[in-house]
């Protein structure tokens, strides 16, 4: 390997000095140079120089995702639309040490200062949290409008390639380790329909519910009347027309709406399903007061969401929140919990379905793999490679307890009276 003491550095070599341990999985380079296990049946290939100015003026994920959405840096032994096999031996095992400022100089100075000058990030980049604040402060109305729009306006044909029939873009419970994505979805649906206690004739408002599928179900199979809140039109469209479809418009309502902005009070049930991370943590107190008042007296809400294991604040990572989730926001269940019974309502039951979000991810990540071709045809492959690389990396996150899934079921409990029974009758 080139000495830190030459003038030059290879690509590969750069990557070695800088690195705590071997690669697990071979790296080429563009310059021809190649490091790690030659026989590795993954590989990383940095195809030109735009792709190493990507990783060296982001340093970090950004970097390496800007690298890879714009097909700079390139995976092979795995399909763009499922990569989560070469993810997964990389992920946690690709560390870098600390390198002295003279080292830092020799490689700089070894691969060229030019590949310091920036350049244009890809076209599916949002601005950065700073410069997004010229759309609002964080969570106004206007600026969580914008942040919505940029990740569930995509395309509806393009979920329900990824989705599948149940456009359902939330964790699914699966009764058995066998059973598809479909059944998952609907049992997913009916266990919060159950842990809601909902009968015919009640009334149920869905906070953020994407597609319609917890308004449809609550309708279709319980009686219920239903309306849902969605701030991504092309959602609120899709779900009024599948409403229509399936004759459920005498009882359910998809609007296109802020959540705040909902007039209507004394609902028997509130579901918030995939809602939670978007709203800020510091906007809980708000959030679950908002729920709170427009519960009816021993009325229950149902919060589904995406959680950190711990709760502690810990920034969203860049590439995350320049090209998924914008403004997104996570934090532990104990946190939520705390909320929500600060705002007045008694927690009955909380359950974490971690491992179901990890299958759940696997089956998305296989239906595009399977619509490759016409998911790059309705929204372009740097849309898709950006979907194909968060939810891989997700799914690790999940597998790993980085992140969780958990359900909180609260009452409106009004002088003592709560309405819930002597033990849960929701089942599994």
């Amino acid at each position: 390997m080139t000495s830190l003491a030459s003038s030059r550095l290879s690509i590969a070599d750069a990557l070695d000095t800088l690195l705590k341990e071997p690669l697990p999985l071979r790296f080429t380079a563009y310059d021809g140079s190649a490091t790690g296990p030659a026989d590795s049946p993954y590989g990383i290939h940095l195809a030109n120089e735009r792709g190493l100015n990507y990783i060296l003026t982001a340093p970090g994920d950004l970097g390496f995702g800007r690298a890879y959405v714009s097909g700079d840096l390139q995976i092979n032994g795995v399909h763009p639309g499922d990569p989560y096999e070469a993810f997964r031996l990389v992920q946690g095992k690709l560390s870098f040490r600390r390198p002295s400022p003279a080292e830092i100089l020799r490689v700089v100075r070894g691969l060229g200062i030019q590949h310091l000058r920036p350049v244009a990030p890809p076209r599916e980049e949002r601005p950065s949290a700073l410069r997004r604040t010229l759309e609002g402060l964080r969570h106004s109305l206007d600026r969580d409008a914008g942040a919505i729009h940029h990740h569930y306006d995509v395309s509806n044909r393009f979920y329900e390639l990824v989705l599948g029939p149940s456009m359902t873009y939330t964790c699914a419970v699966f009764p058995r380790e066998d059973a598809t994505l479909e059944e998952a979805q609907f049992n997913k649906y009916d266990l919060v329909a159950r842990k809601l206690d909902l009968q015919s004739g009640q009334r149920l408002l869905d906070l953020g519910c994407g597609w319609g599928g917890m308004v449809r179900h609550a309708a279709r199979e319980y009686g219920v009347r239903a309306i849902g809140v969605t701030l991504s039109r092309e959602q609120a469209w899709w779900a009024q027309e599948r409403i229509k479809e399936e004759r459920l418009d005498h009882l359910a309502e998809v609007r296109f709406l802020d959540y705040r902005l909902v007039d209507e009070t004394d609902f028997d049930a509130i579901s918030s399903i995939g809602l939670t991370e978007h709203i800020g943590v510091k906007n809980y107190p708000a959030y679950f007061g908002f729920i709170r008042d427009h519960l009816r007296p021993q009325g229950r809400l149902l919060n589904h969401c995406i959680t950190r294991p711990h709760n502690r604040f810990e920034q969203t990572g860049q590439f995350l929140d320049r090209y998924v989730f914008p403004d997104g926001e996570l934090i532990g269940s104990g946190k939520i919990i705390t909320e929500v019974q600060n705002a007045g309502l008694e927690v009955q039951h909380e359950e974490n379905f971690r491992v179901h979000y990890a299958k759940t991810l696997a089956g998305w990540c296989q239906n595009l793999a399977d619509n490759w071709d016409e998911c790059v045809a309705e929204v372009g492959e740097g849309t898709a490679r950006v979907w194909g690389l968060y939810m891989a990396g997700s799914r690790i996150g999940f597998e790993r307890n980085e992140i969780q899934l958990h359900h909180v079921l609260a009452t409106n409990t009004e002088d003592g009276v709560s309405g819930y029974p002597l033990r849960h009758t929701f089942g599994v």
